[in-house]
């Protein structure tokens, strides 16, 4: 059994405007795996449908085991899935230690050792625990937005173009924090402007055109496939 498995999923943002025509994803413990394709491919509105800000028309959703479709997004939450968003990922005005206290919340046990946990792991946070998020770099603050999300403690990490906006070196930061959140065993979902550069981070990829499954299979053969690299790499 996987750890997340979507299978025929049909959403979108009206009855009259589906997306999602069917799309099908599943993922394992521990991985990471990307989601690739070009504009309007339905590629944001799968994720924010397994994490709960869209309710799906059909198909199902199921995290290790257990139907989460059409649950309410705390309560998807709690059950081990955290969704970092492209945008207002952050709240500007409050400090970086009241933002992880805000991110802890969803649970009901103790926050300051999940806290102290996050500090340990970004050191760049614990530096600038006081500081407003708003004074944070564009990379600081995606790296702030995920140890929001790691508040939860999930077993699955969904992020929404991370890397959006950010240079070549604020990226890389950004992929190796990712690294180290997959080290740790949780398992990462990524939608990625940068497909290339996903493909490599990646085990497993997924790659949607018009709201479909078009390819899948492991990262690398995908990121070597000629076919993938003229449609969808640009190479």
């Amino acid at each position: 059994m996987g750890l997340l498995s979507v299978a025929d999923l049909v959403s979108g943002y009206s009855s009259a405007d589906m997306i999602l025509k069917g799309v099908g994803m599943d993922v394992e413990a521990g991985e990471i795996v990307c989601v690739i394709g070009p504009n309007g491919a339905g590629k944001s509105t799968l994720m924010k449908t397994i994490a709960g800000l869209l309710s799906p028309q059909a198909g199902s959703i199921e995290m290790a085991g257990e139907s989460i479709a059409g649950l309410r997004a705390r309560d998807i939450a709690r059950r081990g899935v955290a969704f970092v968003p492209q945008e207002s990922n952050v709240f500007p005005s409050m400090s970086v230690r009241e933002n992880l206290e805000i991110g802890g919340y969803v649970d009901d046990g103790p926050t300051r050792p999940r806290i102290e946990a996050m500090f340990a792991r970004f050191p760049m946070l614990a530096e600038k625990r006081r500081a407003a998020a708003r004074t944070l770099s564009g990379g600081q603050r995606q790296i702030l937005a995920m140890a929001i999300a790691m508040m939860v403690e999930p077993r699955l990490l969904m992020l929404d173009e991370p890397s959006a906006g950010l240079s070549p070196v604020m990226a890389e930061e950004l992929f190796d924090a990712i690294r180290e959140i997959r080290a740790s065993g949780v398992a990462v979902v990524m939608v990625e402007q940068n497909a290339l550069e996903a493909l490599h981070l990646s085990d497993r990829a997924f790659i949607l055109v018009d709201g479909r499954n078009s390819r899948s299979g492991p990262a690398a053969e995908l990121a070597a496939d000629p076919d993938v690299r003229r449609a969808f790499l640009g190479l």
